[in-house]
């Protein structure tokens, strides 16, 4: 692969977490919290949590989750919270709306409502991403694919998960930049947009993004070697 118009320009990002001053102290206050508060405090929740250094329970996947187990004691609720993916939803008014309906769902198969102590209250929070620029550049699939095992989780998060929401084709920074080569990388891409970011830490993420470029480009330097053969 030569002759990239572009390289890839590779990003770091930290988070500002800021609150909104909305707060639940029990689950019927978390749904009313939940059909007000601005999508980036959904986006949060679901995604952003990921960069905080305290996520560390690969058992709740959002905040919502974690916080029925903690603080109201209701692991079944916790569970059903656990395995909503947001990557089924089309956008995030459809992911709210789930997670509404599973709440109300809880609600109406119990006689009462779960509360929680006044200091385990769930306090919305969004964020601001705060990117800067690593002045490390990548000319070819084979450079990038070398680095990514040492990326920052920052790094990942910027360019395969925040990225989607930046690119209207709603797909990762690193598929956008392999397209310049077209059929070339097709196969390529098409791995990389069958993986579930949600339910795996970043580390995690960064581990399969790293074996799923080191098995492209073995298989094509197969390809190169039977080719000549």
């Amino acid at each position: 692969m030569t002759n990239a118009p572009q390289p890839f320009e590779l990003m770091d990002c930290a988070l500002i977490t800021l609150a909104t001053g909305k707060r639940a102290l029990n689950l019927r206050e978390l749904r009313d919290r939940i059909l007000e508060v601005e999508e980036s405090s959904l986006y949060h929740h679901f995604y952003e949590n990921l960069l905080r250094p305290t996520f560390d329970d690969p058992r709740y996947r959002n905040d919502f989750a974690l916080w029925a187990r903690r603080a109201l004691h209701a692991p079944e609720l916790a569970e059903k919270l656990a395995i909503l993916d947001p990557m089924n939803c089309k956008d995030l008014a459809e992911l709210r709306q789930q997670l509404v309906d599973l709440i109300e769902d809880y609600l109406a198969e119990r006689e009462y409502v779960p509360w929680t102590k006044p200091d385990q209250e769930f306090h919305f929070l969004t964020s601001r991403v705060v990117v800067f620029d690593t002045g490390r550049r990548f000319a070819t699939a084979q450079e990038l694919a070398s680095a990514i095992p040492r990326m920052s989780t920052g790094s990942i998060f910027y360019h395969f998960i925040e990225a989607r929401r930046r690119h209207a084709s709603k797909v990762d920074d690193f598929s956008v930049w392999l397209g310049q080569w077209g059929e070339e990388t097709a196969e390529l891409r098409k791995q990389l947009g069958t993986i579930n970011y949600y339910f795996w830490s970043l580390l995690e993420v960064r581990n399969l993004l790293a074996r799923v470029f080191d098995n492209f480009l073995k298989g094509q330097q197969r390809d190169e070697a039977h080719a000549v053969a």
